[in-house]
């Protein structure tokens, strides 16, 4: 859950300073800065953008104070280059040093997520454009050198290319003009990337309860200071209506926003949306950008250019000019953690981002995650609530169907009432969606003579048969492989099966059922980039679509007016396994995908398929008792002091040697800390003990919720010496436990 103290380190001065020698934190996974000596010729300050010798290479790094002291002044070596730039902002360096310390990280590696375009500091090209010079006279006037002239003396400088364009003639005809004196060349800035969202132009009609809860956010912009809100409202009670009336306050404040969406795929809409109602796009940031506009955005966010982004979790470490309010869309969203480097929530880091530049934040869901919860719960996190849909569109009702009951063939996996409620549905003119928390074919495919399973070479993990594009395919590692026609383990030909379903599986069984049904898969795996996930939005907005099959990038975010019936295959699956945050993910799933009927004035419908219609999960979305559920959760975590109500820290050890991983994780076992509210599990295989061809083995560190473990977990793994061959990698909140 996010720290408590959210208090940022102190940095150093950032006046200009006179000393010989400064600190330079280099983006790269090190300890710290390094100290270097500061020529006579040049005045650095903290925050400055230089070039410096690490060994035989030139790195580009930030000034980050008064040099340590560590190293004699004449073993120094000095800087290179200042880059005259913008300097990082001091809000931004604190972040940097937070994050590290709060997550055991390098600070140098979380300094390279913030300068992932080192390319933005060099200035922008200018461009090279044309204007009327002096007079015709003496010069021979063709029909085409007139039209470029009469253009350029009745309107502005124009590059070359753009003047050929709307004068009609070829470069040569430009050319010609500037020898001949009649034109003559200026460098000009670049266009700007963004233009200025409108705060002026009039929303959306907002309810009584949009009004009061967009007036309440608007209070805390005024205020121009830190504090937390939950915006806590069912699906499609307009949420974002009302934070827009937020963002629009910030904006008219002339302050910058940042708005975090938890995948990309949702941001078709939403810029749609965005743009309807401020008038221009917003900057967008995700890990998709080519790297042009990745350094034009990174460079527009630093000179204050850019006023609104909306991006993915790395979107935090961009430098903000003057960050007046930060947004959290989906709070909920596991997507927000960032499992491999540094570990880190986007959710609970935005928090830090917000408090350090003392602005407020506003974290949205319709179904809250247990920690923003007991927040609120502890006065920590302030709550305005959208108890009702927008209009008078109404939640769907919600209905389970017994699958012990459903008398299914070997191989079906699609219930005659949904089947059924499907075909209805379709000669309504309205549309479905199913529903599955698998990608692929099938999870799992075996030969029926031998029982080879096939395995991923690289991970403890069965390959996803894909059929529609004939591969096996690895989920963990990205490792695939043709699908064979024969059992490589008994060579026994057309013998290999396909266990459970995929989404593909399901797509097959319907076009079985339904041949006339258009339908259209939405996965990660189909999805490739937010262009095509628009292309498909679009497409199902447009009634192209009958039926959307699709995984979890369907379930959140999504608003398809004509879309009626949902139906959830499989719904069972997320509640296996030991993660403590199962029940609460699968009720989080499935409810925001039965978000999606019904949001307009056509009345929605949900089937849910389970084995376990008793189950608390299954009662709690039938009954629609969210906060009953939440409150049997809230007490099995509270009863087993598991967070938000204790301290995880997870320590992955892994090589490619599974005796060194053991012995390791041993040696570490053997020195674990342990007392009064402190219990360290394992070492264990994890889950997923080969991963990418690493052996992985797991401790598990469980405090009490008033330990300090960061110096607890530093302290015991410097007891230990990391073989160069062996990595161990700590997880500070662990969200997932593979």
């Amino acid at each position: 859950m996010p720290p408590t103290d959210t208090t940022a380190p102190a940095l150093g001065d950032t006046a200009q300073t006179d000393t010989d020698t400064v600190s330079v934190l280099l983006p790269m996974p090190v300890a710290g800065p390094y100290d270097y000596l500061v020529p006579g010729d040049m005045q650095l300050r903290p925050g400055d953008f230089v070039r410096a010798p690490l060994g035989s290479r030139e790195l580009i790094g930030v000034v980050w104070g008064d040099a340590a002291g560590d190293v004699e002044e004449k073993k120094l070596r000095p800087v290179i280059a200042h880059i005259e730039t913008r300097p990082l902002p001091d809000e931004l360096r604190q972040f940097i040093d937070w994050v590290a310390a709060y997550t055991l990280s390098a600070p140098g590696a979380v300094l390279r997520m913030a300068l992932s375009s080192p390319d933005a500091l060099m200035p922008p090209k200018r461009i090279t454009a044309y204007r009327a010079a002096g007079r015709q006279d003496g010069m021979r006037m063709t029909p085409a050198r007139l039209r470029v002239f009469e253009m350029l003396q009745h309107g502005p400088a124009m590059t070359a290319r753009d003047l050929a364009n709307e004068a009609g003639v070829s470069q040569s005809v430009i050319k010609g003009l500037a020898e001949a004196g009649a034109i003559e060349q200026v460098s000009l800035e670049p266009p700007r990337l963004f233009a200025d969202p409108d705060p002026s132009r009039p929303g959306l009609p907002l309810s009584d309860d949009q009004s009061r809860a967009a007036a309440h956010l608007c209070t805390d912009i005024a205020a121009d200071r830190f504090a937390v809100t939950l915006l806590d409202g069912v699906t499609g009670s307009g949420k974002t209506e009302v934070y827009f009336e937020a963002l629009a306050a910030a904006l008219g404040a002339g302050r910058q926003v940042l708005v975090l969406l938890p995948e990309i795929a949702l941001t078709p809409q939403w810029l749609d949306r965005f743009e309807q109602r401020f008038g221009v796009a917003p900057a967008v940031w995700h890990s998709d950008l080519r790297q042009l506009r990745r350094r034009k955005t990174w460079r527009a966010v630093a000179d204050g250019a850019a006023r609104i982004v909306v991006g993915a979790r790395s979107a935090l470490f961009l430098p903000f000019l003057e960050l007046g309010l930060v947004i959290v869309d989906e709070e909920h969203e596991s997507a927000f953690k960032q499992e491999d480097g540094v570990a880190y929530h986007g959710r609970d880091m935005a928090v830090v981002r917000a408090r350090i530049a003392d602005c407020p934040i506003i974290v949205t869901s319709a179904t809250p995650s247990l920690e923003t919860r007991v927040n609120v719960e502890r006065a920590r996190y302030k709550s305005i609530i959208l108890p009702e849909r927008f209009g008078r569109s109404v939640l769907p009702t919600i209905e389970t169907i017994d699958m012990r009951a459903a008398d299914l063939r070997a191989g079906q996996f699609l219930s005659k009432p949904l089947i059924d409620a499907i075909t209805s549905t379709m000669a309504t003119g309205e549309q479905s969606l199913l529903f599955l928390n698998r990608r692929g074919y099938a999870p799992l495919t075996l030969c029926r003579t031998c029982g080879h399973r096939f395995a991923c070479p690289s991970c403890s993990a069965w390959l996803t048969e894909h059929r529609f594009r004939k591969r096996l395919q690895c989920h963990h590692c990205g490792y695939e492989e043709p699908a064979p026609v024969n059992c490589p383990a008994c060579n026994n030909a057309d013998t290999l099966v396909a266990c459970g379903p995929g989404v593909e599986r399901i797509a097959e069984e319907v076009i079985g059922q339904l041949p006339d049904v258009r339908f259209e898969i939405m996965t990660s795996d189909t999805m490739r980039g937010p262009e095509a996930a628009q292309r498909l939005v679009y497409a199902v907005e447009n009634h192209e679509i009958d039926l959307l099959i699709g995984t979890q990038m369907v379930a959140k975010g999504h608003h398809f007016p004509n879309l009626t019936l949902v139906g959830i295959i499989d719904a069972d699956l997320g509640l296996a396994g030991g993660d403590l945050r199962a029940a609460e993910r699968t009720y989080q799933v499935l409810q925001q995908v039965s978000g999606r009927a019904g949001r307009a004035e056509r009345p929605g419908h949900v089937l849910i398929q389970t084995f376990q219609p008793e189950h608390p999960v299954m009662r709690a979305l039938a009954n629609g008792d969210r906060d009953g559920f939440m409150a049997l959760e809230t007490d099995a975590r509270r009863a087993g002091a598991w967070p938000p109500f204790g301290r995880l820290a997870a320590v992955i050890v892994s090589s490619r040697d599974p005796d060194l991983a053991d012995g390791l994780a041993g040696a570490l076992a053997r020195c674990a800390p342990y007392g009064d509210g402190v219990r360290v599990l394992g070492p264990a295989p994890a889950p997923l003990a080969l991963l990418r061809g690493r052996h992985r083995r797991r401790l598990l560190l469980k405090a009490d919720r008033d330990v300090p473990i960061q110096g607890m977990m530093r302290r015991w793994l410097a007891q230990v010496r990391i073989p160069s061959n062996a990595r161990v990698r700590v997880d500070i909140d662990p969200y997932s436990f593979l």
